[in-house]
């Protein structure tokens, strides 16, 4: 990494937001491309739809296991050399992930190459770094909400994108997706300013890239108290989801990579208008802590529903109707950082972070073989739904931690305040 030569920067090129949203908008179009059309090239090397769901699970699970060592490593590294060399390692293991799958001719190349795609990229950490590093604190949630949305747009393109191509040919949406982040590499390249002064770096220390150092950081959070298993609870149900959905549409419903394309894309498009438009009213109307419960019931109705719909339809309709499940993690997250002093929010908010990373290298583990489970039932049968029902017990369990947490605080707060004085409804549920 110090040996990395990369070109004199123009001094009159300075970092600024529009620089990294258009990578993160590249990065995330060139990702969502394979989403609907990876479960369909494994199962060309499966001969059952058991087999193609185990598969799937333990390419998924050799990515997230991969990434979720790799991420703290090139965090830390991000610290030390800066941003820009670590985001162009991140774009050159994209393109060869993307470009080794789309010619891969065995399984086991496969989940060589999702290891090693999976150990070489954390753009999405790096990125959140580098609008901390040109952003003043009291501008960063909304600069953050910029990135956020940017993923949004990304997630509608990309698996749009990703089902026309695959429809044309499975392994079309990969070597598109390769030329993606090869056009982000050059943009990086020549174009990236650098985000981290070198003042502001620190050295390369083993024990900040450890991810179980950043989990035992969990514990430490005293505040938070039960919180820390609801984000587990929601984080497991929400990976759970992205795990499953195009194996769970394709032995229900039929769907090929262009149907489940373009309902990837209706979740991309509620995230975006939840996250980008509907938040702040929301939470001008409702407390973040009953902002979480809500948003937490109509997520345990939402995957009971999907997990019963009988035809295609009515998958849409849940998507559309789930809005305040999408309020979930904003909730939360906003009422850890009030949680903690100001000296503590990143430790916190980079537990959560490794705490969602541990969820998604635990998904595939669980999700992969309840839908294997089912995979021999005849398409239409509600029992295919079983990773669903799975994750609305999780919601459930999530949903009553929540509650009763909450309750306990406002039982405290009201405690604490001297007799007859009324309690703020902005501190209560």
């Amino acid at each position: 990494m110090t040996n990395l030569k990369l070109p004199v920067q123009n001094p009159g090129r300075t970092a600024a937001m529009p620089f990294i949203m258009l990578t993160v908008l590249i990065d995330m179009i060139s990702i969502g491309l394979i989403i609907p059309v990876l479960p369909v090239l494994v199962g060309k090397f499966t001969g059952s739809q058991a087999d193609q769901a185990f598969w799937y699970g333990a390419v998924a699970f050799a990515f997230g296991i991969a990434n979720f060592f790799g991420s703290p490593i090139l965090g830390a590294l991000s610290d030390r050399y800066g941003r820009r060399p670590v985001l162009l390692l991140g774009f050159c293991g994209l393109a060869l992930n993307f470009f080794a799958t789309a010619f891969s001719t065995a399984l086991w190349m496969l989940i060589v190459v999702r290891l090693v795609g999976g150990a070489m990229q954390s753009n999405a950490a790096v990125c959140n770094a580098y609008v901390a590093d040109i952003t003043p604190p009291e501008q960063r949630a909304k600069r953050f909400g910029m990135i956020g949305a940017m993923f949004g747009v990304g997630f509608i393109v990309g698996p749009v994108m990703g089902g026309l191509l695959g429809a044309v040919n499975l392994r079309l949406p990969f070597i598109v997706a390769g030329s993606l982040a090869l056009l982000n590499l050059m943009y990086g390249y020549f174009v990236l300013p650098e985000s981290l002064p070198l003042e502001r770096r620190r050295s390369f220390g083993w024990r900040a890239a450890n991810p179980l150092a950043s989990l035992q950081a969990l514990s430490r959070l005293k505040a938070v108290g039960p919180l820390v298993a609801v984000i587990a609870c929601n984080g497991l149900a929400q990976f759970m989801l992205f795990t499953t959905w195009v194996l769970y549409t394709t032995f229900k419903f039929g769907w090929g990579p262009l149907e489940n394309g373009q309902s990837l894309a209706a979740v991309g498009v509620m995230s975006v208008i939840v996250q980008g438009v509907l938040l702040g009213p929301l939470l001008k109307r409702f407390s973040p802590q009953r902002l979480a419960v809500i948003g937490l019931v109509s997520s345990t109705a939402a995957y009971i529903l999907w997990g019963v719909a009988s035809q295609s339809w009515m998958m849409y309709a849940v998507i559309f109707a789930n809005i305040f499940g999408a309020t979930v993690n904003a909730s939360i997250q906003s009422i850890i950082s009030g949680a903690v002093d100001s000296h503590s929010q990143g430790q916190a908010l980079g537990a959560v972070s490794s705490l969602n990373s541990l969820m998604a290298v635990i998904a595939p583990v669980i999700g992969a073989p309840l839908l294997g489970a089912v995979s021999h039932l005849p398409k239409g049968d509600w029992r295919i739904g079983a990773p669903f029902y799975f994750c609305a017990v999780l919601q459930l369990a999530a949903l009553v931690l929540a509650f009763l947490h909450f309750r306990r605080q406002r039982r405290q707060r009201a405690e604490a305040q001297p007799a007859g004085a009324a309690l703020k409804t902005e501190d209560v549920l």
